[in-house]
């Protein structure tokens, strides 16, 4: 095979008709129902866990502003992925709205890193469920466990016993799942209420110890309460808590079972938004004003915080939530997994046969089976928290290609309807020195190189920073003059005229809040981490890969 002939190949676009809603699948769901799949997604377990450890480690009471500013930075990657969910409402999510905007090999990529992460991540949620609840029966599962099938031999791979709960948990939602979207959303929706109703009581409840000298004045020591850490400890809560609002997502996994995809997902994006945001804002915010911040037990705030104040009750309900939790990012992970991969199949990059659609749920049967059954023998025998951080970088990296694909294709030449000509779109403004050679060019090809530029000067920017380097005179040098880069890119796209196509949800301020969540995503994609190796590892397999599949594609 020519070189040409492969580069070709590999980066090939599919063309979707904008607004299609022709699908195998069944549209039965509401914005409601949506809303409540990325609301469980995204606010989980973490609420109860993550908060408590950004508190007493990193941010002190100012954890409130780094839930805002990590709520506002993800806003800027989730009305994206609202574009598109609007746009092509298609249940790849990502690996769709890559397979349009920047080619076959990339959408491989990210389809494969996403299938990987909802594995590993719903197998992490059951084990971290089951764990949970075995505490809360005082360790009686894992004696049990231990008296009846033995331990796993030692392993940093393994875990330390073989978890049939969390097997057993997993079997249980992939039936869910199985009897079609809207059992699987009602059950969802009836743990997420359950889960909100807790947090409102928690909230409420932890006012009423609200102690505002906690926040007001300095410490014996000098040091603002608010701000023990400082700005800059804000701050770098705001990039612990950035990870919290991971699941937003897989709200565009429901774009082809949603009724009316083009008005349910942004509303529910935006809705879900907000309620996370509020819920991660007011929690934190009654914890730090309950007891002061050194206080906080790190990996069991709230039930800690109670327990000191003699509330059993609130205690209990905390467990509860945490439970419900957990329940909603686990069923929202199996939900967005079929779809991923059946999004893949019936593409021809996976078995054609996982894209088999049964004819009374109307799911893709074959994929729920496959990957539910090796999701749950992966929460059986492993442990996989170190997995589940190899392969955080996909997320970014999925969120990024989003953010970059939004740019290309608004500057993409549009076809007006009533003479089959194109629009301005792509096409320069002004005219500029060697501007003569992007006219030659084909309209709109011109912006794939400046949005490539633009992401080199930001992850540059972002290793600087994440190195640092940036403390230096030469890193400092060096980082600005990949700052500048950057902008000269960004400028360099404005320079070009957006083509005219019409959609029921725009990102506002193209190519700028785009850019922002490039910026957002890569310079936490380029932190030099041995997790960020082996991520880089596996989507240089995902790449070989490829290559075995390229010839099954339906675009061959």
């Amino acid at each position: 095979m020519r070189f040409w002939t492969l580069r070709e190949k590999v980066f090939r676009l599919k063309n979707i008709p904008q607004g299609n809603l022709e699908t195998q699948l069944r549209r039965c769901l509401t914005t409601t129902d949506i809303t409540l799949l990325g609301i469980g997604h995204m606010i989980g377990a973490g609420i109860y866990v993550l908060t408590g450890s950004v508190v007493r480690n990193v941010a002190g009471p100012s954890i409130v502003l780094s839930f805002l500013l990590a709520g506002v930075a993800s806003l800027l990657s989730a009305l994206c992925y609202a574009e598109f969910g609007a746009r092509f409402p298609k249940a790849g999510s990502a690996y769709t709205y890559a397979y349009v905007g920047v080619g076959e090999l990339w959408a491989f990529i990210i389809g494969w890193n996403i299938i990987l992460e909802h594995m590993l991540g719903a197998a992490a949620v059951a084990r971290s469920w089951s764990g949970y609840l075995d505490s809360l029966m005082g360790h009686m599962i894992f004696n049990t466990t231990i008296e009846r099938i033995g331990r796993i031999e030692k392993s940093s791979l393994f875990g330390d016993y073989p978890d049939v709960v969390a097997f057993v948990l997993i079997v249980v939602v992939a039936v869910f799942v199985a009897l079609g979207s809207k059992a699987s959303t009602n059950f969802n929706s009836m743990f997420t209420v359950v889960n909100m109703i807790v947090i409102v009581i928690v909230v409420g409840y932890g006012i009423t110890f609200a102690d505002f000298s906690l926040w007001r004045g300095v410490d014996d020591e000098g040091r603002s309460k608010f701000f023990p850490y400082g700005v800059s400890g804000m701050l770098a809560g705001a990039a612990s808590c950035f990870f919290a609002y991971i699941g937003f997502d897989g709200l565009a996994t429901a774009g082809e079972e949603a009724k009316n995809p083009a008005r349910s997902i942004p509303i529910a994006t935006f809705a879900s938004m907000t309620v996370v945001t509020l819920a991660y804002i007011l929690m934190s915010a009654s914890l730090t004003l309950m007891i002061p911040y050194y206080q906080v037990h790190p990996t069991a705030a709230f039930s800690d915080a109670f327990a000191l104040k003699g509330s059993v009750i609130a205690k209990v309900a905390v467990s509860v939530g945490a439970l419900c939790g957990m329940m909603t990012s686990l069923v929202g992970g199996m939900f967005a997994l079929p779809r991923c991969v059946y999004a893949m199949a019936e593409d021809g990059l996976l078995f054609k046969s996982l894209a088999v659609v049964n004819g009374k749920t109307q799911v893709p049967i074959n994929a729920v089976l496959v990957f539910a059954s090796i999701t749950a023998i992966i929460a059986l025998l492993f442990d996989i928290e170190t997995l589940v951080e190899f392969l955080s970088i996909g997320t970014l990296l999925a969120y990024s290609i989003v953010s970059a694909c939004v740019i290309i294709l608004r500057y993409q030449p549009a076809k007006n309807t009533e003479d089959s000509t194109f629009d301005n779109g792509g096409k320069l403004k002004v005219s500029f020195p060697g501007s003569s050679i992007l006219e030659n060019l084909d309209p709109g090809h011109a912006i794939h190189y400046g949005v490539v530029v633009m992401v080199i000067g930001f992850a540059g920017f972002g290793l600087c920073l994440s190195s640092g380097h940036f403390e230096s005179t030469s890193g400092m040098v060096i980082a600005l003059l990949f700052a500048m880069i950057s902008v000269l890119s960004l400028i360099f796209i404005l320079c070009h005229h957006q083509n005219s196509i019409l959609l029921n949800f725009k990102v506002p301020l193209v190519p700028l809040v785009p850019a922002l969540g490039l910026l957002i995503n890569t310079t936490h994609d380029a932190a030099p981490s041995t997790n960020n190796m082996a991520s880089t590892c596996c989507l240089d397999d995902n790449r070989n890969v490829y290559l075995l599949w390229i010839w099954n594609s339906q675009l061959s």
